[in-house]
């Protein structure tokens, strides 16, 4: 999804940073309160975008606003309902052994991909950094941040959800593939996960100790 006009920057934002104000937003998109209200509720009228209120503490709640499941669907979703439907055959035709087998042979092919880019012989922050750059490149929205000793990675799109809420072996290999490329001394563990509801998927990233 190119981002280039203004709509798709509001989504975009949204689809990055989860629910915003008005006024959190028109900040970060330069513009005022009222321009990015007009924006916001344009957007409301077509179904991509809904709002709430978010209580915090005493006071007034506060109005924010966040992707509808129509909004998300403006991102890729690598020919989900195609992706669907041949899990589903091969299970039904094949039976789930050779699915698993599929599952496994893709986990490879992807491993040898991403073992041409991370460096084992490289610091932990840079293993992170190429790592987040190549599932960037394969449509995850992904990006990193340091968090004291450790590194969060963060998927804030996932391109292969409906092959996953159909199996969730696609996103156990994915986690056994973080864990094989970033090396046996690094720890990882999901801690939020988009088919559980969350708005991305994350994982916490350190070096055993």
């Amino acid at each position: 999804m190119g981002v280039h006009s203004t709509e798709e920057k509001f989504l975009l934002y949204l689809k990055t940073n989860g629910a915003q104000s008005t006024p959190t937003i028109g900040k970060a998109l330069d513009m005022t309160s009222e321009a990015a209200r007009q924006q916001l509720t344009k957007l409301e009228e077509e179904g991509k975008v809904k709002s709430s209120r978010d209580i915090k503490g005493v006071g007034r709640p506060t109005k924010v606003w966040k992707l509808t499941q129509f909004g998300h669907a403006q991102f890729p979703d690598a020919h989900s309902k195609l992706t669907v439907q041949l899990i589903a055959q091969i299970r039904d035709e094949l039976g789930e052994e050779s699915l698993q087998k599929i599952i496994t042979a893709n986990q490879k092919d992807q491993l040898a991909k991403y073992q041409t880019v991370v460096d084992h012989k490289t610091g932990l922050e840079e293993r992170v950094s190429r790592l987040a750059d190549i599932r960037s490149e394969e449509g995850y929205m992904a990006e990193w941040k340091k968090d004291k000793n450790e590194f969060l990675l963060i998927e804030n799109h996932c391109p292969i959800c409906a092959a996953a809420e159909v199996c969730q072996g696609f996103c156990q290999a994915e986690l056994e593939t973080f864990r094989e490329v970033l090396g046996e001394d690094i720890n990882i563990e999901r801690e939020e996960h988009i088919q559980t509801g969350a708005r991305r998927c994350a994982y916490r990233i350190s070096e055993k100790r």
